[in-house]
């Protein structure tokens, strides 16, 4: 078979990661997803996070307009209960709070999953507070291109998430989904906010079906929470690469075994791994696949810093690598899904496996 020069750099990449594994690769599993003829689902992660400040309107819409099938908004809640989307609930990162002198006496410390924070949090702001603030890029060192659209935007509602992604929908001619997850849910019950009554009130309010909704979390007792309340939504499992799921016994080493895959495929249609996990020989992938368990693998991007070393290019961190080559590596492995801060180079990328 004869291949054009990219395609066989693709394939050479893909061969030379294979390789380095000490066992053969796993065999490649045919995805849900491609079986529709669609190919692996693209996630945008934030929406586009590496071409707009994360979790804005802009970011939600440049994704989608660039080929994501699903759009992601983290959920945190107000001190009025209100869930908006935000990285984390400490938004000195991800808004311009630091600059509003109002606000100045609301910086504090706090014990967030264990861990001492210090910032301004959400929950001590009411919604129509939360409002004032704009959107800045989090990562302005390795982004600093997308710091020109700092301060443009609000901070947004996971309501204004869904109905951006129904005119999106509309606009496009295609169903986007939305991908909420649940951030920090043990602590937020802890204080009295718990994010699960208000995630299923939003989501019976809109009507949401299967097709227009997924949710996520790290922590298997959201999940349970949510399965409990029978919407009819998937589920997915959020795995990370050490310890274990805040206030669980359970390792995420322990929940990716065989045995904690199948536990898993009892509450949950989906895991969501760091994509390292998913490198030969580890064997995650197939194991998921044979619970009955799709994968989504997480987070893409296309600087070095985030890439494997075969697909580096040059030494500056920031600079882009060939992200082409990565996710080709994945799409022939058989993920069902890849969440990625760049929804175009990953639909892209897709859409050259199908040619």
């Amino acid at each position: 078979m004869n291949h054009t020069p990219r395609r066989r750099s693709i394939l050479l990449a893909t061969a030379a990661v294979t390789a380095a594994a000490a066992t053969p690769a796993v065999a490649s599993v045919t995805s849900v997803a491609s079986e529709k003829g669609h190919g692996p689902l693209v996630i945008g992660h934030r929406g586009a996070a590496g071409w707009r400040p994360e979790h804005t309107a802009a970011a939600y819409t440049f994704g989608v307009r660039a080929g994501a099938d699903w759009i992601e908004p983290d959920l945190v809640p107000t001190k009025d209960h209100v869930l908006v989307v935000r990285h984390e609930n400490e938004i000195s990162g991800t808004t311009d709070v630091a600059a509003h002198p109002e606000f100045a006496g609301r910086r504090t410390t706090k014990t967030v999953d264990g861990k001492a924070v210090t910032g301004w949090f959400t929950e001590d702001f009411t919604l129509a507070e939360l409002k004032t603030l704009r959107a800045v890029e989090r990562l302005p060192l390795v982004r600093n291109r997308n710091t020109v659209f700092d301060g443009r935007e609000q901070v947004m509602t996971f309501q204004e998430v869904i109905d951006l992604a129904r005119a999106l929908s509309k606009e496009h001619g295609r169903r986007i989904a939305v991908f909420p997850e649940t951030k920090h849910p043990t602590y937020f019950r802890s204080i009295g906010l718990p994010l699960e009554p208000e995630l299923i009130r939003v989501i019976r309010r809109n009507r949401l079906s299967a097709r227009e909704c997924v949710v996520q979390s790290f922590e298997p007792s959201s999940l349970h929470r949510v399965a409990e309340a029978r919407l009819g939504l998937p589920l997915w499992q959020a795995l990370g690469t050490s310890g274990g799921p805040y206030g669980h016994t359970l390792t995420y080493k322990e929940m990716m075994t065989p045995a904690g895959l199948r536990e898993i495929a009892r509450y949950a249609d989906w895991i969501g791994p760091d994509k390292s996990s998913l490198v030969p020989p580890l064997t995650l992938l197939a194991d998921a696949h044979a619970a009955g368990l799709k994968v989504g693998a997480y987070t893409f991007r296309a600087e070095n810093q985030y890439l494997p070393a075969p697909y580096r290019r040059g030494t500056a961190p920031t600079e882009f690598g060939d992200a082409f080559a990565e996710y080709a590596f994945h799409y022939e492995q058989g993920v069902d899904a890849v969440v990625t801060d760049f929804p175009d180079i990953a639909a892209s990328a897709r859409d050259g496996l199908r040619a």
